[in-house]
């Protein structure tokens, strides 16, 4: 092996344990390029994006070669991104923050809302048949399905915190947030309450409603999403202004999905994920505008809430926001679309 590859292993593995922590922060300020450069590839793992670039013809505009990876969501992307065999990401808030606390090295660089994230939040916790709870307080004593390290299991810790409880207050079962484990869980009453998403909130009610199952609203805002990379990704020039390029027409993706939901729901949710009109239906009523915001101060300030929140009910050490977002992005979602939003 050459001193430069063998520098160069000892620096990846100083990365991996956070050593290099410092430099890397310095690193993220470097100057994006203008172009793309010849040659660049990315692995992206982005499977709703990549159906809305093939469907609106956006993905014609991309200058260099992707290879698309059929993967999403925290545990699988940060595996990936550990055995270096994918550049980018898409996330919901909490897989950032908790490769850092596990030495993986990641940065935020692009962000959407929900334009009411109240009216239209991702999650609702369903309640198990014969289980008496009508509000957050009624959390109190009660088994809920809990996956660490995932949004759920942020927003049920965030649950109890709006009533006042903590993780103590109650009995956290954990499950895994995957499928249909969760409706299973609460029909066979192995779980109290547990959050559902997407078609599990109507297919919930819908199979176990004459059984006594309901739903709740909890009234936090739970629809965060993000696109994350690893730091030696944002760290090479070329895979850096091709995240870049991705970021603008992962924007307007987003936007094209909002002003054309027939579309999408024949293309995406019937064709692609074979689910019934009455689903996908549902799903676009469900997910409501998105919006992307051109200043991250709100999102970060929200992040940092949540920082300390699971260090204090998890045992994790706090840390600064900054360390998982590359402010070199900040602007480049918001600044790719054509109107404001």
């Amino acid at each position: 092996m050459t001193l430069a590859k063998t520098l160069g292993a000892v620096a990846l593995g100083l990365i991996s344990l956070g050593i290099f922590s410092n430099v890397a922060a310095a690193e993220a300020g470097a100057p994006l390029l203008d172009k793309v450069p010849p040659g660049t590839v990315l692995t992206i793992g982005d499977p709703v994006t990549q159906k809305a670039l093939e469907v609106s013809g956006l993905v014609k505009e991309l200058t260099f070669e992707v290879k698309w990876a059929n993967l999403s969501g925290g545990p699988q992307t940060s595996e990936a991104f550990r055995a270096h065999a994918l550049d980018v990401g898409s996330v919901a808030e909490i897989p950032s923050i908790f490769a850092t606390w596990n030495n993986l090295p990641v940065r935020n660089i692009a962000y959407r809302e929900r334009k009411d994230p109240i009216a239209n939040p991702i999650y609702r916790f369903g309640i198990a048949p014969g289980v008496d709870v009508k509000s957050l307080a009624d959390f109190r004593g009660k088994r809920i399905a809990f996956s660490p390290g995932q949004a759920q299991g942020t927003l049920v810790l965030r649950a109890l915190h709006a009533a006042g409880l903590t993780k103590k207050d109650a009995t956290l079962v954990e499950l895994p947030s995957t499928g249909d484990v969760y409706p299973k869980a609460l029909a066979s009453k192995q779980v109290d309450i547990a959050p559902l998403g997407g078609v599990n909130i109507r297919r919930y009610v819908s199979q176990y409603g004459s059984d006594g199952a309901t739903l709740i609203e909890h009234g936090l805002r739970d629809d965060p999403s993000h696109l994350y990379a690893p730091q030696w990704v944002l760290d090479d020039p070329a895979k850096a202004a091709a995240l870049a390029e991705y970021v603008r027409l992962w924007a307007r993706a987003t936007e094209w999905v909002d002003q054309n939901p027939e579309i999408w729901i024949k293309e995406y949710y019937i064709g692609q994920q074979g689910l019934s009109r009455e689903d996908a239906e549902f799903l676009v009523t469900l997910s409501g505008t998105q919006v992307i915001p051109d200043s991250w101060a709100d999102v970060k300030k929200r992040h940092q809430e949540t920082i300390n929140l699971l260090a204090d009910e998890l045992g994790y050490k706090p840390f600064d926001v900054e360390q998982i977002f590359d402010n070199r992005f900040e602007k480049i979602a918001a600044g790719a679309l054509p109107r404001s939003q």
